[in-house]
């Protein structure tokens, strides 16, 4: 892996954007895989920024999400169909017929799984995957204990995801169990890996992915034997790794 420090979170964000600009300017038909939640927000404004000023195209990119909440519909405000509609894909060039996410409203949902993995192999693979990181280690949905051999799958949320998503959500009580996301086994196909670590509450994470130690109950950890993963993080986040920890990884 290899660490870049990022004063904070807007910094973090313009980092991460100029590397998937400069991903679709090297190769403008490239598949980008894409992530929700709060650490993305920032990066999308930036790209979009990008594109209002420098005009950067995504006619011929294709995205693929890695999840959906199963139960929401694409125009429900909290499902990451929404999400993305808003954050990214109402401001920039890219056609709607190639973005792709889960179907969680799917009647088959095993189908549904099934149905997009195939795609992910249909349209060539991901060339740039972006992911965030949860408080205990899940990337994507997948939670502690997630075999690394995980294609797309259902997931039912652990309490403490669940937790973290309901400041999105009125109640609680409205935030869904259950999810499709992208297996292990699916994101370490991508061929570039771009993961983002911002403020104290990812810290303690931070310090344990880079601890090196690949075991399940951090499903981040696998990242540690991908060729090509970068990982962005701010001061708050790299407040537990010691300078000689960060001057290896930089």
């Amino acid at each position: 892996m290899k660490l870049i420090e990022a004063k904070d979170y807007q910094d973090m964000s313009r980092k991460a954007a100029d590397i998937i600009i400069d991903q679709v300017k090297k190769k403008p038909n490239s598949v980008l895989g894409l992530a929700t939640g709060g650490t993305m927000i920032g990066t999308y404004a930036a790209l979009v920024d990008d594109y209002k000023q420098n005009g950067t195209s995504y006619q011929q990119v294709k995205t693929v999400n890695l999840d959906e909440y199963i139960g929401l519909a694409p125009e429900h405000p909290n499902s990451y169909h929404y999400y993305m509609s808003d954050h990214l894909f109402n401001h920039i060039d890219i056609p709607k017929s190639q973005t792709y996410l889960p179907n969680g409203l799917a009647k088959d949902i095993e189908a549904e799984c099934q149905r997009y993995e195939n795609l992910l192999e249909q349209i060539g693979g991901i060339d740039l995957q972006l992911l965030g990181i949860g408080q205990n280690g899940h990337i994507g949905f997948n939670e502690p204990g997630t075999s690394f051999e995980s294609t797309t799958h259902v997931v039912e949320l652990a309490l403490s995801t669940r937790q973290a998503n309901s400041r999105f959500f009125n109640r609680f009580e409205e935030v869904p169990t259950h999810a499709i996301t992208m297996g292990i086994a699916t994101i370490m196909k991508s061929k570039k890996i771009l993961l983002l670590a911002s403020g104290k509450k990812k810290a303690h994470i931070i310090s344990q992915l880079f601890a090196g130690k690949v075991t399940t109950e951090i499903p981040a950890s696998i990242l540690n034997t991908h060729p090509n993963v970068i990982v962005i993080a701010d001061q708050e986040a790299l407040s537990l790794l010691s300078p000689e920890k960060r001057k290896v990884y930089t």
